[in-house]
């Protein structure tokens, strides 16, 4: 739901030449990639899916078809940190820096957010500022990095796509990808609270809708 946020976002404020889909090997692939050919084709953006076996095959993740089960809690909770996929978002940027090149665009816009930040370093902004430097030095281009939403709060995102028109009923957030959202993995309790937080009806069906858990305490080590 940040990556659609991030697509109309940018809809609003450049000409978007295309969206591109990553398949990675994650258990949820199947249930993202559908939604995301449908608002490419929504904004009139071509939509890429780009596949990278490899990383279900050659990474340790409990987020890939390759690893364990995908834990439930607290999205900022310590074992969150088996969803991550080592040095994932760089991989990305960097075949989508490739691309943006060949095909004349400025820049590439990625939905990283503050909710990011306590499990996954690749989504923080000292590692942003360091792949957008890269990413400009290593281009003719100058290729920029927009991340507009670095310091926003998951129900921030939730409140700008609302005003931006999304259907959110056409996204999707659960790491267990089946059939109904599981409401119990970490970004179904993120989606949840986002939805909560920013006082914004939430369409999504979900399998269970048990009482959230509570956020780890800051300074705890899941905090980390």
């Amino acid at each position: 739901m940040d990556s659609v946020v991030a697509l109309h976002w940018a809809r609003t404020r450049h000409d978007v030449v295309a969206a591109l889909s990553f398949d990675y090997g994650s258990k949820h692939n199947h249930r993202e990639t559908p939604f995301a050919a449908a608002h490419a084709a929504a904004v009139g953006a071509r939509h890429e899916l780009i596949r990278l076996d490899f990383v279900e095959r050659l990474f340790a993740s409990d987020l890939l078809k390759s690893g364990g089960d995908i834990p439930e809690g607290h999205y900022e909770a310590a074992n969150m940190k088996q969803t991550v996929v080592p040095f994932r978002n760089p991989i990305m940027l960097s075949i989508a820096t490739g691309f943006a090149e060949s095909v004349g665009a400025g820049g590439l816009v990625i939905a990283a957010h503050g909710g990011d930040h306590a499990i996954y370093p690749d989504c923080r902004e000292d590692f942003m500022q360091a792949m957008a430097a890269a990413m400009r030095l290593g281009t003719y281009a100058g290729i920029e990095l927009l991340r507009p939403f670095i310091a926003n709060t998951k129900a921030e995102i939730v409140t700008i796509g609302a005003g931006l028109g999304v259907d959110f009923g056409q996204t999707w957030s659960c790491y267990k990808g089946g059939a109904l959202h599981c409401g119990r993995c970490g970004t179904c309790v993120e989606r949840r609270e986002a939805f909560q937080h920013a006082g914004v009806p939430d369409p999504t069906v979900y399998e269970h809708t048990d009482p959230l858990p509570p956020k780890p305490a800051a300074g705890s080590p899941s905090a980390a």
